[in-house]
């Protein structure tokens, strides 16, 4: 028990209300997550991995209904529907406690509820904010030991206050015909039943940090974002930040664990976050930006020595693995990490495996929780408490055609457009259908815990007071030529887009004005020692006027859907990219 009263008469509320056998407040030591593994070791619910080549890493093996976030069982509970906006499941609060309440009722019998205080962002910092989340899976407390700062440093941020954001979580019967993921930005509070999967169940990550944070941060003037935060390193030294956002499979992990190619010149990436940032005006208007996470959540297909070493030296140590497949010797293994499956390969369900069978070995969304300090690209700067000062903001998405390697925005008002607009293309593994353009303004459809016409607002809202907005630029590492073929080979070479991106913000890189905004000249991007196709260049860097065109109507059906929560400065924006497209000849 604490000795906050608010914190002990909401915990007491949750004993009554489900039932446990025993009630264990988490301190957040080393002992203590240990005594967790060995619980689960005990019952099963982890599998020991060698531990000569992968010390004191698990394996999770996940029930086969609870793999992945429930978009469709996750709901905004808001007094009026309008406030949840078009892009958000809605349920009235009253119906949803009603409802849900009575799941909760004795979920928790001969079971062990944790009581979970932890912090978001840096110990010591006015950014920071507490949550405490009530479960009642081992799983879930050792994830959250890794992926936040848990235990008394976090109670003792909250001392008397009232002000932390509750989330009450239990397993139930992990039936998806009774799974919940509940949020109520009136109350900060979040509900969650019926699966053990972390999107859904670590209610520290997506439901705290991005979908209620980003309704506090409204309210409160800082802004909660699905963005990672780097910092380039130059030549001399100096360290430039930048924040980035990505859809799925655009690439964002990569980014955000960089392996330069031009470090012989002097460049290079540090890891500040690779997932969100919580960025806030500071005294002298400038835009800074935390990382509120302790730990990295990451999917593991496609995740390999090649792709990302960085990523790969991460999770080598004290990581638990979910769903991945494991091999003979004991060690994990997923499809894309590197060479052909052994024998004897252990599917993610626990069979043995084979080519034959035509399944994955590992699950598509299989994932490693692993430790951010022991990221070997870590910044020097990633706690710190008064967070990185950000230079440049990045959209990102994948692209196959139209969208341009790199462009610059006019000003931020232009820059919030270009996010506002934002669409991945969708693969056929996941929809039945290639090259379909997703909507995802600023990759937070799924996350945006109110309606995402004020979102647009309040970003404009936030540029008006920035002392030096930080410049919008827009990238796409997947642009492909006629043959279908990639025109940009990506990976670590993505750092010649960040160089050019570095010389703008400092008022060099050479640059055209175009009627998308600032494209590089075909000969800016440093391409020194790159092969690429014939006249790639001068591809990456056009405008495709037809491709634009198309995607305005897009758009235009897009933002329609908010009606008069639209800001009118987007269909300004839209009105003009429209105009001066129909300039262009031809």
């Amino acid at each position: 028990m604490s000795n906050n009263t608010t914190l002990n008469a909401w915990v007491d509320e949750c004993v009554r209300l489900t039932k446990p056998e025993s009630v264990h407040w988490c301190t957040g030591t080393e002992e203590e997550y240990r005594s967790l593994i060995q619980t689960m070791l005990k019952d099963g619910t982890l599998i020991e991995l060698n531990q000569k080549t992968h010390p004191q890493c698990y394996l999770h093996r996940s029930h086969a209904s609870d793999v992945a976030r429930t978009e469709n069982l996750t709901f905004i509970c808001t007094t009026k529907e309008d406030d949840a906006g078009p892009t958000n499941n809605w349920m009235a609060p009253a119906e949803a406690k009603e409802r849900v309440s009575k799941l909760f009722e004795g979920s928790m019998k001969g079971r062990t509820m944790y009581v979970i205080p932890y912090l978001m962002g840096p110990v010591g910092s006015k950014y920071s904010k507490v949550g405490v989340e009530i479960t009642d899976s081992a799983y879930v407390a050792a994830n959250m030991h890794i992926m936040t700062r848990m235990g008394n440093v976090a109670l003792q941020h909250l001392g008397d206050s009232d002000d932390f954001v509750p989330g009450l979580h239990s397993l139930g019967d992990l039936s998806p015909e009774r799974r919940f993921i509940l949020h109520f930005p009136e109350e900060k509070l979040v509900w969650s039943i019926g699966s053990g999967y972390g999107g859904n169940a670590l209610l520290g990550k997506k439901c705290f940090a991005l979908r209620l944070a980003s309704s506090i941060a409204r309210q409160e003037g800082w802004m909660a974002e699905h963005m990672l935060i780097i910092g380039l390193e130059d030549p001399a030294g100096k360290v430039t930040y930048m924040a980035a956002a990505f859809p799925s499979a655009s690439g964002k992990t990569n980014l955000a664990m960089m392996v330069s190619t031009l470090a012989n010149q002097g460049y290079k990436v540090w890891t500040v976050g690779d997932d969100i940032a919580w960025m806030h005006i500071d005294e002298e208007g400038q835009l800074r930006a935390v990382n509120p996470e302790a730990g990295f959540f990451g999917v593991a297909p496609g995740t390999s020595t090649s792709t990302n070493p960085i990523a790969m030296e991460t999770v080598k140590a004290n990581t638990i693995y979910t769903n991945v497949a494991l091999t003979p010797a004991g060690e994990p293994w997923w499809e894309g990490i590197g060479g052909n499956p052994p024998e004897g390969l252990i599917d993610w369900e626990g069979h043995r495996w084979s080519r034959e069978s035509g399944k994955k070995a590992a699950h598509p969304n299989s994932r490693f929780t692993a430790p951010a300090r022991q990221c070997p690209s870590i910044s020097k700067q990633w706690e710190d408490p008064k967070g990185v000062p950000i230079s440049a903001i990045i959209w990102g998405s994948r692209r196959s055609v139209t969208v341009p390697l790199v462009m610059q925005a006019f000003d931020w008002q232009h820059g919030v457009f270009l996010g506002s607009g934002m669409g991945a293309e969708t693969t056929a593994a996941a929809t039945g259908a290639v090259g379909v353009v997703r909507r995802d303004p600023m990759a937070m459809l799924p996350f945006c815990g109110y309606n995402m016409g004020d979102y647009f607002q309040h970003w404009l809202n936030m540029g008006k007071r920035l002392k030096n907005p930080p410049l919008i630029f827009r990238v796409n590492w997947f642009r492909k030529n006629k043959e279908g073929k990639f025109l940009w080979p990506g990976y670590g070479d993505n750092i010649r887009v960040l160089k050019w991106i570095l010389e703008r913000i400092r008022g060099g890189g050479k640059a055209q004005e175009t009627a998308i905004g600032f494209l590089p000249t075909a000969d800016a991007i440093d391409t020194d020692g790159l092969t690429l196709p014939a006249g790639a260049m001068e591809e990456l860097t056009s405008v495709d006027k037809r491709g634009w065109m198309i995607g305005a109507d897009s758009m235009e059906k897009f933002y329609t859907r908010f009606g008069d929560r639209l800001p009118k400065e987007i269909w300004e924006e839209h009105k003009g990219l429209k105009t001066r497209l129909e300039k262009i000849p031809g």
